[in-house]
């Protein structure tokens, strides 16, 4: 595996769903406070180098609404979300120079400003962590691998729902359009 070697100014950390809501539920293989202990640990170091941290939330509206709902052989679980579902974890607290992004759907390009904040800013890598890793984090990688962006996931700092399901993207898919690595290895290429 080719040493990582990170540029800080035109990085980004795309934090994906590290909301109350969503860290509030098991996960696997990761537990959900690993997954917040090492996001933050990433974006200290980001923050630290000049880097961009972009947190990204899901907002499902009120009775979960605003979350797509097509015709599936199987049926994702309903939301019924309490007012502080959508709110960062403590960990997550937007600082002064973060980007906030809200999605309404599993992907963060989709629907919001992302792109435009990426561009604007002269990022040409972005740097993936959250849950869930076969939903949130691998819809997000799949458009931003599509628009040219270099990607790197921090296979420690994300979790799904099922260990299969993480493993099957971290090991099968991801490799094949960007780099895996834990976050030990982010950190010390930044």
């Amino acid at each position: 595996m080719p040493e990582l070697s990170l540029d800080a100014r035109t990085t980004a950390l795309v934090v994906i769903d590290l909301q109350k809501g969503i860290a509030g539920m098991p996960t696997m293989p990761n537990t959900a406070a690993d997954v917040i202990a090492r996001s933050a640990k990433l974006a200290t170091r980001i923050r630290e180098r000049k880097g961009l941290v972009v947190l990204v939330h899901v907002d499902a509206g009120p009775n979960g609404e605003l979350f797509p709902r097509p015709i599936t052989d199987i049926e994702r679980p309903r939301l019924t979300p309490t007012p502080e579902w959508s709110d960062f974890v403590t960990e997550m607290t937007p600082q002064a120079g973060d980007v906030v992004v809200t999605k309404h759907q599993p992907g963060a390009f989709f629907g919001t400003d992302l792109e435009i904040q990426l561009r604007r800013r002269g990022i040409q890598t972005i740097v993936l962590c959250g849950i869930s890793t076969n939903v949130g984090v691998e819809a997000t990688a799949r458009v931003g691998f599509e628009y040219g962006y270099n990607l790197v996931f921090a296979s420690d700092a994300m979790a799904a729902r099922d260990a299969e399901l993480h493993t099957t993207s971290v090991t099968k898919f991801f490799p094949t359009i960007g780099r895996v690595r834990t976050t030990d290895e982010i950190l010390a290429a930044l």
